[in-house]
């Protein structure tokens, strides 16, 4: 099969790396699908949407003249399109392998705790430098 950019094919993940997943293709070809084109938000970690071994949609980027496939999962999803034809339904979206992301009241709450701890260590320490300064 020859690959050509804008082609849609199926693959299955092979190695999960900080900076994307490499896909394994027909023909005994394998491409790169970056971190940011993993998924339509933000990827902090890979292994978070993907798995090795699970297979996935994927689009052909571009074919650099070294061989080099860039392949997106994102773009290979279905987006909903609305207009004269009326909207197209999505396939389910892609949820993440791991646990889900802590919510926005418990970041905020991780925060406060931390931001609290340093600001009475740093009162701590201006206390301590001024009394200090006093007995001289």
């Amino acid at each position: 099969m020859e690959l050509a950019v804008g082609t849609i094919l199926s693959g299955k993940v092979t190695t999960i790396t900080k900076f994307g997943a490499f896909v394994a293709l027909e023909g005994g070809k394998s491409g790169l699908v970056h971190i940011s084109e993993v998924a339509n938000r933000f990827v902090d970690d890979v292994h978070h949407f993907l798995e090795t071994g699970q297979e996935v949609q994927v689009k052909v980027l571009s074919i650099t003249p070294g061989g080099r496939i860039n392949l997106s999962i994102k773009q290979a999803q279905v987006r909903p399109m609305h207009g004269h034809y009326g909207p197209r339904t999505n396939p389910a979206p892609m949820q993440p392998v791991a646990a889900a992301e802590p919510s926005f009241e418990d970041k905020l709450k991780q925060f406060l705790s931390a931001s609290d701890s340093k600001m009475s260590e740093l009162n701590r320490n201006r206390d301590n430098k001024r009394s200090r300064g006093r007995r001289k």
